[in-house]
């Protein structure tokens, strides 16, 4: 079994954390109600998608 032969360091544990971080979802604005939501997803009031 791999064992570390040194202790990681608070610093390189932060370097190797820098890209755990939470992006922010898009957001498309309906053109028939004016309502936002997530691209590719249904509109919750009307439960149309592409005017289907």
């Amino acid at each position: 079994m791999a064992v570390p032969k040194r202790r990681t360091s608070k610093s390189t544990k932060a370097k190797r954390r820098t890209h755990y971080k939470l992006a922010a979802k898009t957001l498309v604005k309906d053109k028939n109600t004016g309502e936002y939501h997530r691209p590719h997803h249904a509109v919750s009031t009307e439960g149309e998608f592409r005017a289907k």
